[in-house]
């Protein structure tokens, strides 16, 4: 799982995050690992009968260790590994161990929100995966856990390292959206020319930092991409 010449991950076409999957017996959350790009391709056509969207990525060694260590800010715990036939269920911590965040440097602030993230990426398989993306009881119960996990969370908020500029995200509706993310790394993702800079913000204060016009925020637009409306409250 470390320097395996090859590692292919189940990605979610539906999050552009690694395919989550709850192991019902144990009710781990784990993503899909293979050791064999034969045996990825196998289990890849079966997702593609099902017409679930998702696709394999190959993952080289420099990138492991951010890999894994993404993981624990989407809230996964464990590795589900297929190799020739047989599977394996390895927690994630027996294969990285992460940084004990009470251990940082002073006057550090840890954002993230593993719990959140972990719902929406649940929420968005299911929901984008069925053809009507119909509101079934399932998804209204997971869509209220994301809006109470929300409420308990701080976020980074991006906005111009020059100026006061702060990005925003037009929808499809034409309906204005300003990104908030989870952590560092989802923010990472966004700012990719690195001309912007996160400001954290509790779930209480986000209502008073956004742009007038906008109808919410969007949480983690390049990954889960969940827009979520602000009217006395934020909800998805």
């Amino acid at each position: 799982l470390k320097e395996g010449e090859e590692l292919y991950i189940l990605m979610s076409g539906c999050t552009r995050n690694p395919e989550v999957v709850c192991d019902p017996e144990t009710v781990d959350d784990c993503v899909t690992v293979f050791l064999e790009k034969e045996v990825a391709r196998r289990e890849l056509e079966h997702f593609q009968k099902e017409r679930i969207p998702v696709s394999l990525a190959r993952m080289v060694q420099k990138q492991r260790l951010v890999f894994y260590t993404s993981l624990y800010t989407m809230g996964i715990n464990a590795l589900l590994v297929k190799e020739q036939g047989q599977n394996f269920r390895i927690q994630l911590s027996d294969v990285v161990k992460r940084m004990d965040p009470s251990k940082q440097q002073p006057g550090t602030i840890w954002v993230e929100n593993s719990q959140l993230h972990l719902t929406a990426l649940y929420f968005m398989q299911s929901l984008r995966s069925s053809e009507k993306m119909e509101m079934t009881p399932e998804l209204l119960e997971m869509q209220e856990e994301i809006s109470v996990n929300f409420g308990r969370g701080r976020f980074l908020v991006p906005v111009e390292k020059e100026g006061r500029g702060v990005p925003l995200i037009r929808m499809r509706t034409e309906e204005k959206y300003q990104p908030v993310f989870t952590d560092i790394l989802e923010f990472q993702k966004f700012n990719k020319g690195n001309i912007l800079r996160p400001v954290v913000v509790p779930a209480q204060k986000v209502p008073q930092v956004l742009v007038a016009g906008t109808c919410g925020v969007v949480l983690n637009p390049m990954g889960v991409n969940v827009p979520m409306k602000v009217a006395g409250g934020v909800r998805a």
